[in-house]
């Protein structure tokens, strides 16, 4: 009897569940990734996979492989794992890094600009980790610094011409579109 209790009392006393990921450090857009449950579960288990609390289909066992990763499969995670005798769960939450998408530039004021007034030119982007910006007049750099906006407090008419920026992070650049300041001279009477 004595054997018997205790080999039913190891069956039923797993190691603590753990989920983990892997790599462990950060994660980029494209890389592989694993999900996985460790425990030492006897008898076997059914293994549940959710992300966002929605139930991923077609996902089951102990583990969760990403071929490669994109930045939309960023989220909680979190595996239900049911045996005979106790359903246990755990949760993790992904964070995917990715280059710059979606860089685009805007004048504000928009349209014509007349000479001598204010005008800040803003570019964004969709990045993770943030991205710095490079900015360009007519195809050549400018040392505007690595600002996300530039203010022309008082635009002048050598300040005419095609301006774009370039987003950039540890995971890519990305440049916006052009954007034509058109200043025009004051008018004295």
């Amino acid at each position: 009897y004595r054997r018997v209790a205790q080999e039913a009392k190891e069956r039923s006393a797993p190691v603590t569940p753990s989920l983990t990921v892997s790599p462990s450090a950060e994660i980029g857009e494209g890389s592989s990734v694993t999900l996985s449950w460790s425990s030492d579960a006897n008898p076997a288990a059914n293994y549940t996979w959710f992300k966002n609390n929605q139930p991923l289909e077609l996902m089951q066992g102990p583990q969760l492989h990403f071929g490669s990763i994109l930045s939309s499969d960023s989220g909680q995670y979190y595996c239900l794992v049911q045996t005979e005798l106790r359903t246990k769960s755990e949760s993790i939450y992904v964070t995917v890094k990715y280059g710059p998408k979606q860089t685009s530039v805007l004048s504000s004021p928009s349209g014509q600009i007349v000479e001598g007034s204010s005008v800040t030119l803003s570019c964004s982007s969709d990045a993770n980790p943030a991205a710095e910006y490079t900015w360009f007049k007519n195809n050549q750099p400018l040392l505007w610094g690595p600002s996300q906006r530039h203010t022309f407090p008082s635009v002048r008419p050598e300040d005419r011409g095609t301006y774009h920026c370039q987003a950039e992070n540890k995971y890519g650049h990305l440049s916006s579109n052009s954007l034509f300041l058109d200043v025009q001279c004051e008018l004295k009477i």
